[in-house]
């Protein structure tokens, strides 16, 4: 039956940033269609590890400032989600954050910490679970990208270039990894009601006219992307490669 195509049941998936925002909605998606979930956040991720509790599947939380991690604690993240959870099948590099500055005015120090966050760390965890996934002949990895995967944006070069970047690789990994039986694609979440979003939902100008752009009329919200987290995590999408999926309500199509 197609539905079960769909069904996560006895995988272990590893989401970063899963501590609130889009991380926990996926973290929540993932665990309803059968998942055991690995929550990485900076902060720890109490609320969603009792919202996947609750599910009745497992939740490993991992407390990591990816600001400042190297590779080398990145592989050894990996491998202790491996050993505590016994494998790793699903990687959702969806941490990020977001420095508003004109460009004129832009730090060294605002350029590095995106960069390093949104782009470097999720580069060495696919190459980390990757590892382990082409010992295991399958594997899934999901990128999170952005409107600015396609788009230059105002106030936020380093974002941009970060999010462009990680479109680069998700095709890169895809035409190197598909022999081994792992599908890596990305979402590219439209404007979404989170704390990254917060200055522009503040602001009288903005707000108004991001919400006249989207055909759907809302910000999105976290729930959002669970469907299609679901269908890039699972057997489904088995022959999707390299895919940027906007999930925007409409945004592009304007």
């Amino acid at each position: 039956m197609i539905l079960d195509s769909f069904k996560l049941d006895g995988k272990v998936a590893l989401v970063t940033g899963a501590g609130q925002g889009l991380g926990q909605g996926i973290s929540i998606a993932l665990a309803e269609a059968g998942a055991d979930i690995a929550g990485l956040d900076l902060a720890g991720s109490p609320a969603t590890a009792d919202a996947v509790n609750a599910l009745g599947r497992r939740y490993h939380e991992i407390q990591c400032d990816l600001r400042t991690a190297r590779v080398d604690d990145l592989n050894r993240i990996v491998a202790d989600v491996v050993t505590d959870m016994g494998h790793l099948d699903i990687l959702v590099n969806n941490a990020g954050i977001i420095r508003r500055t004109p460009a004129l005015e832009f730090s060294e120090a605002d350029w590095d910490d995106v960069l390093q966050i949104d782009l470097k760390a999720a580069f060495f965890l696919c190459q980390a679970a990757a590892r382990v996934m082409v010992a295991n002949g399958n594997g899934k990895i999901i990128n999170i990208a952005s409107m600015l995967s396609f788009q230059g944006g105002i106030l936020v070069p380093s974002y941009t270039a970060a999010k462009s970047g990680i479109a680069g690789i998700t095709r890169a990994l895809a035409n190197e990894w598909a022999k081994h039986g792992i599908n890596v694609n990305a979402i590219a979440p439209g404007y979404m009601a989170t704390d990254n979003t917060a200055a522009l939902r503040a602001d009288p100008n903005r707000s108004p006219a991001i919400l006249d752009r989207i055909p759907a009329g809302r910000w999105g919200t976290p729930a959002d992307l669970g469907g299609i987290a679901v269908f890039l995590a699972s057997d489904a999408s088995s022959y999707l490669q390299g895919a940027i999926v906007p999930v925007d309500g409409g945004w592009l199509t304007r």
